[in-house]
C-alpha cells in the first residue's frame, strides 16, 4: 500500500480549505492508499514537514495550497523519491492551470475530490527545479516590477485574496509609477547582456502573471533549461505596454522582450532590488543567482499533461 500526507496551508487562498481535507481520504484510500494529515504552521514548517516525509519514505505529499505552499513542499522534496502532489487551493494556482487542474473554492468544494483521483494511480514523474540564490523554485524567480509589487502585497489578508487581480494590478501601477527599472547585467551561457529593464523573470513553466500570460509557449518542465524573460523600460506606460503584450502573447515578436535560454545565469546591479520566488517574497540584494536541477524532484501529474515534458515516464 503507497502511503501519502495531506498537507494543507490553513492561510492558503480565498476559502479556508480545512474542512474539506478529510474528503480527499477516500478517493485515495480506494485507490490503494494510507493518507496521513498534517496542517502547515509557516511555509518554513512546510519545507520542513515535507523532508520528514521524505526521509520517513512517504510515497507522495500531496501540497493542498497555493503556488507558494506547493514551492515550499517542492523545497523539502528535492532529490528524494517521495513524490509531489498538488491539490490546488490557493489564490493562484498557476502550476495545477498549466496541468489542466480546476481549484477548491467552497461553490466548487468537490474538485479538492477530483483532483486526488486524477493523481492516485499516476506515474511519478521527474520535472526540473530552479534555484534562486540557494532558494529552489518550481515557478519563476524574478526581479524588479513584480517582485517590488509581490514584496509589498505579501502576504495578504484574505479579504484582498478575494480581490487578488485588481489589487496586483492597482499596486503594480502604483509602483511603476514611482519606480523606473534598473540597469542590470545579466550573465548567461558564457555572454553578457546589459541594460536597462523593468523586469528580469526566469521562468520553469509556460504561463506568468497569475496564468494570464502565457509567457513561454514551448518550456518543458524537465529539458535542464529555463527561459530568462528581459522586459525593458523605464516608466508606467511601459508597463502597460508589456502587460498587454505578455497577455496578447505580442511579447514573443516584440523588441521590448527578450527571452534568454539557460542552465545557470547571474543577474546583477549596482542598486539593490527586491525578489520574488514562485509569487512569494524572497531577500534581495544586488545579485540573483539562478541555476537548474535537471529532473531533481519527483511530481504526479494528470495523464493529460504529460505533454509538457519532454521525456514522460508512461
Amino acid at each position: 500500500m503507497r502511503k501519502g500526507l495531506l498537507l494543507y496551508n490553513p492561510a492558503a487562498g480565498r476559502f479556508p480549505v480545512r474542512r474539506f481535507v478529510r474528503g480527499i481520504i477516500k478517493p485515495l484510500k480506494d485507490a490503494g492508499w494510507s493518507v496521513d494529515i498534517a496542517e502547515t504552521l509557516s511555509g518554513t514548517h512546510a519545507t520542513q514537514t515535507a523532508h520528514q516525509a521524505a526521509q520517513e519514505k512517504y510515497d507522495a505529499v500531496f501540497a493542498i495550497g497555493g503556488d507558494g505552499t506547493v514551492g515550499q513542499v517542492a523545497s523539502g522534496l528535492l532529490h528524494s523519491n517521495t513524490a509531489l502532489g498538488v491539490l490546488p487551493a490557493g489564490t493562484t494556482n498557476v502550476w495545477a492551470l498549466e496541468q489542466g487542474q480546476k481549484p477548491f473554492s467552497w461553490f466548487q468544494w468537490w474538485n479538492l475530490r477530483d483532483n486526488a483521483k486524477l493523481l492516485a494511480n499516476v506515474t511519478p514523474q521527474s520535472v526540473d527545479v530552479g534555484v534562486c540564490n540557494d532558494r529552489p523554485f518550481l515557478l519563476w524567480a524574478g526581479v524588479g516590477l513584480d517582485a517590488q509589487t509581490i514584496n509589498k502585497i505579501e502576504p495578504r489578508p484574505r479579504l484582498f485574496k478575494h480581490v487578488s487581480v485588481p489589487h496586483f494590478f492597482v499596486t503594480t501601477v502604483w509602483e511603476a509609477t514611482f519606480w523606473h527599472g534598473l540597469d542590470l547585467r545579466v550573465y548567461a551561457e558564457g555572454k553578457l547582456v546589459e541594460g536597462h529593464y523593468l523586469v528580469a523573470v526566469a521562468t520553469n513553466i509556460r504561463h506568468y502573471a497569475g496564468g494570464m500570460s502565457v509567457i513561454s509557449p514551448n518550456a518543458l518542465l524537465d529539458d535542464g533549461e529555463m527561459d530568462l524573460w528581459l522586459l525593458s523600460g523605464d516608466s508606467v506606460a511601459d508597463a502597460f505596454r508589456h502587460f498587454y503584450e505578455l497577455i496578447s502573447g505580442k511579447h514573443l515578436a516584440s523588441e521590448h522582450a527578450r527571452c534568454i535560454p539557460f542552465h545557470q545565469v547571474i543577474i546583477e546591479s549596482d542598486a539593490n532590488f527586491s525578489i520574488q520566488v514562485d509569487g512569494d517574497p524572497a531577500l534581495g540584494g544586488s545579485k540573483a543567482e539562478i541555476k537548474t536541477l535537471q529532473r531533481s524532484l519527483k511530481v504526479l501529474m494528470p495523464k493529460n499533461a504529460l505533454y509538457l515534458l519532454k521525456h514522460p515516464q508512461k
